[in-house]
């Protein structure tokens, strides 16, 4: 019998809901400053911020799931994620949030997925609660995709 680990994760508070990542997918968390905009982009797709050299497409995950088309910016951080597509013209992307990222501890007994068969809002892989707090697990891959595709087609437009 295997050892019961619990994994250090993080919670990010966007408009209207909270994302849980594993820890290690967080790179690190910066101030948020007014995107570059992208020409002919999707609302969800903010812009691109500056992070060590990289111009980082920054995506409003709430606009993207549809549960909100506002942004509040008081106190707004940006989280900046390392993607998992092996793109090595997306190595990283970044997330609007509500103030600082939280740590927690996730453990087996304290996270349930919620077994609601609703359809999932697009770039979210499922929904869980986590010492009885409501988050969604985002859909990373998924997301880089559409973060991609929605930049080759403003280059196109451009």
């Amino acid at each position: 019998m295997t050892a019961q680990r619990d994994i250090r994760g993080v919670l990010i508070t966007v408009t209207q809901g909270r994302l849980l990542l594993p820890n290690a997918s967080v790179a690190e968390v910066i101030t948020y400053s007014e995107p570059e905009p992208v020409g002919d982009a999707p609302d969800w797709l903010l812009g691109r911020v500056r992070w060590r050299g990289w111009r980082l497409p920054l995506l409003s995950f709430s606009r993207l799931a549809g549960w909100s088309g506002e942004d509040g910016q008081m106190g707004a951080k940006v989280a900046v994620l390392k993607a998992l597509g092996n793109n090595p013209k997306l190595p990283f992307f970044a997330v609007l949030s509500q103030g600082f990222p939280r740590l927690v501890t996730v453990s087996r007994s304290a996270l349930a997925e919620n077994q609601d068969m609703k359809e999932l809002p697009l770039g979210v892989h499922s929904r869980v609660t986590l010492n009885d707090d409501p988050a969604v697990v985002p859909d990373l891959l998924s997301i880089e995709l559409l973060i991609q595709k929605a930049l080759d087609q403003a280059q196109v437009a451009a």
